[in-house]
């Protein structure tokens, strides 16, 4: 994309923002048509056909979300500029209990399809590191197109017991909480995305599946087993269905309590989880650099766990469709063999701050990532090795030490019921955790829409 002068790319954001919001909320049609506002779709609900398959049991997932971000100042490369990135999602949800009459069984297929660049990579952080969380979380991943879920739940015992298995996503189930941030250290899935290396988050599907045990409505525990293939992440292997290359297995459990609290049933989610990865990897430490290459005298499994805490505090006139929220969240890493070996999180949110935009929500949070001492100390005798110190040698590793905190402030705007905007403002303090690069202050605009 062409660079833009700051004032003239802030014209630009708060164009596009308030063009948006304008031209959705003139659209004239006819109740639940095309581009009524009142529907729960853009295209509407077919002349009624979309709702009667619902009904059926046949209920069609399109959505559209776009991300858009530029560095306003800081970050590697000072200059404003622009990028643009998006998914596409299509997918079908199958009730076959009101299809076939299988009682309490479903089957959901999704093909995904993401696009663009990313601004964190191409200027906030050093390209020779990047950086360590991402300003558009829908980038990422490999930019194809790939078939995400592929599977079949059932339950059994009045809901007691529930099976899932087939082509799934590690962060549907396990360490998964609703989010509406931009920056990828404050969504969903936060264990996935500081152990990418053995747990693969949305988009990326592998062969799996979990065991979930509900001792009541409100108490669960789950455990899952999943294939580990590096070679799903590839661009081109979306449909890839062998598992020839596998080197392991991730078995996560989890616990929770999803309670409904106070007279207003104030939602909320407590998460505590584990995993454990069959996979061997290198161990970090210092002294594993020999002439100048990673000689690494050890290998060893990984492990971790999270906490996530997620609770709507308020209401508003006892309407908990509208208040305030909190979401705490935390994540361990084994010091061996990850890269990040702690994260921490806290956010609030707030639907509803207007009597007259009762849906529209205001969004805040910070996610703090720390690099694993023992990763820094492999880049320091790499530097030392090849006999470089000078952080603008071209040949330099830049070394990462301590934490990469991530700032967002958002504001979200629903402008019909498939279509929402949600201008941002980020902050990035030290850029992949990387001294010399200086903190980003970023712009962003998110914008989902149900088609």
């Amino acid at each position: 994309m062409a660079n833009y002068s700051p004032r003239r790319f802030k014209k630009l954001y708060l164009a596009c923002s308030v063009g948006l919001l304008f031209s959705s909320a003139q659209v004239l049609a006819a109740d639940m048509g095309p581009f009524s506002p009142d529907s729960p779709w853009m295209f509407g609900d077919w002349g009624g056909e979309r709702t009667a398959l619902k009904e059926q049991g046949i209920d069609f997932q399109t959505n559209y979300t776009s991300e858009t971000g530029s560095n306003f100042s800081g970050g590697y490369d000072k200059h404003t500029t622009a990028r643009y990135s998006d998914q596409w999602q299509l997918g079908v949800d199958l009730d076959l209990d009101k299809l076939l009459n299988w009682k309490d069984t479903e089957f959901q297929m999704t093909l995904t399809n993401r696009n663009g660049r990313n601004i964190s990579n191409d200027t906030v952080g050093d390209p020779r590191t990047g950086t360590l969380s991402s300003s558009q979380e829908v980038w990422g991943r490999g930019q194809t197109t790939r078939l995400t879920q592929f599977w079949i739940r059932q339950g059994y015992f009045n809901d007691t017991l529930d099976v899932k298995a087939g082509r799934v996503t590690v962060g549907e189930d396990f360490d998964s909480l609703n989010s509406n941030f931009q920056n990828l250290a404050l969504g969903s899935g936060q264990a996935g995305n500081w152990r990418g290396d053995r747990w693969y988050n949305w988009p990326v599907s592998q062969w799996g599946g979990r065991i979930k045990l509900n001792f009541t409505p409100e108490i669960y525990t789950e455990v899952g087993i999943y294939n580990q293939n590096p070679k799903n992440y590839d661009t081109g292997n979306g449909f890839r269905l062998d598992t020839s290359g596998s080197i392991g297995n991730l078995i996560p459990v989890e616990v929770g309590w999803k309670p409904t609290l106070g007279p207003d049933k104030l939602p909320g989610k407590y998460a505590l989880g584990a995993y454990y990865s069959s996979t061997k990897g290198d161990v970090y430490s210092s002294g594993s650099i020999v002439n100048g290459s990673e000689q690494y005298s050890r290998d060893a499994h990984a492990y971790g766990g999270y906490v996530l805490v997620q609770q709507q505090l308020t209401s508003v006139a006892g309407d908990n469709t509208r208040g305030l929220t909190l979401t705490v969240q935390g994540v361990m890493n084994d010091k061996k063999t990850s890269k990040t070996d702690n994260y921490q999180s806290v956010a609030v949110t707030y639907k509803g701050i207007f009597d007259s935009r009762p849906k529209d929500e205001l969004g805040f949070g910070v996610g703090r990532i720390h690099v694993n001492s023992d990763y820094t100390a492999t880049q320091r005798d790499q530097d030392a090795a090849n006999g470089v110190d000078n952080y603008n040698n071209p040949t330099y590793l830049p070394v990462q030490s301590g934490s990469e905190v991530n700032y967002e402030l958002y504001y979200g705007i629903q402008a019909t019921n498939w279509l929402t905007i949600r201008p941002n403002l980020q902050y990035v303090s030290a850029p992949g955790a990387v001294s010399q690069v200086k903190d980003a202050f970023i712009g962003g605009v998110m914008v989902n829409l149900a088609l």
